[in-house]
């Protein structure tokens, strides 16, 4: 699936280092990039995305693309695997450009490359960013919004409740792998705000899974409202199909994204 993508004017790749590392639950970690090249990076909130490059078992250096513009994926593919960087897409989850740094929460996934190095990075290790934009956009005329996530696009939902008004009315639905990943003290309260929680505790049950029952069976307020949901592929769009058939949802109003495939490794 495309989302709606607003791209940045102008971007350029960016290489940093790691500043720090915390792993936040059992599932969750946090890594802290930082560097005066963060200069170059022009900060919206939201859910903001960045390619992250990061060296490969064995390399000993970062050798980041050249071009800073769409044609970077063909010039890395033309790279031999012995020097090409893994390369993923994630969302900035806060940022501290007083400080040139920026934090970027990882949901852990057994051993994949990108769970592997967010476990075991250490301060100087080098890393690299090429901003992506960001899909969260709602219109200025509904009543309120319909936020949904499994466990790889909360760091998404976090950013943007981060950056919301107090205004904001919303219905969010959390999905994540267990209990002890429910992180409720990072949301401030609002007034108009209700945060679902959902812990899926059994590995064998579909991610996404959940959510989508939970928005199904919910009462949800009156009015016209926008959808942002984002996960395993399979839950933004049979909620998509969900909301469009089953509540007269317009289309238009449905922000959708699929980051990952179950069954299914990023290429890179």
């Amino acid at each position: 699936m495309i989302p709606r993508v607003r791209r940045p004017s102008s971007r350029t790749m960016i290489t940093l280092e790691v500043r720090g590392s915390t792993l936040l639950t059992p599932n969750f970690a946090r890594v802290t990039l930082g560097g005066p090249a963060l200069k170059d990076l022009v900060l919206v909130g939201h859910d903001q995305s960045v390619r992250l490059f990061f060296p490969r078992k064995g390399q000993n250096a970062l050798r980041m693309p050249t071009l800073s513009s769409e044609a970077w994926m063909a010039q890395m593919m033309m790279t031999p695997k012995s020097a090409r960087p893994w390369v993923r897409n994630l969302t900035i989850r806060r940022s501290r450009p007083a400080d040139d740094e920026l934090d970027i929460e990882f949901a852990l996934h057994d051993d994949s490359p990108m769970s592997t190095w967010a476990r075991g990075v250490r301060p100087g290790d080098p890393a690299g960013v090429f901003d992506m934009g960001y899909a969260y956009l709602p219109p200025a005329e509904t009543d309120w919004q319909l936020l949904v996530a499994d466990e790889s696009a909360v760091p998404a939902v976090l950013a943007i409740l981060d950056h919301a008004p107090s205004t904001l009315t919303a219905e969010v639905f959390l999905e994540v792998p267990t209990a002890a990943d429910i992180r409720s003290s990072e949301i401030t309260a609002r007034e108009g705000v209700r945060v679902h929680w959902i812990s899926r505790d059994d590995p064998e049950v579909r991610p996404g899974a959940l959510a989508l029952d939970a928005v199904r069976r919910a009462e949800l307020p009156p009015g016209r409202f926008y959808t942002w949901a984002a996960g395993e592929q399979r839950l933004p769009t049979t909620l998509r199909r969900h909301l469009a058939a089953e509540l007269n949802a317009d289309k238009a109003d449905i922000g959708f994204a699929g980051y990952w495939r179950q069954g299914w490794s990023s290429p890179g």
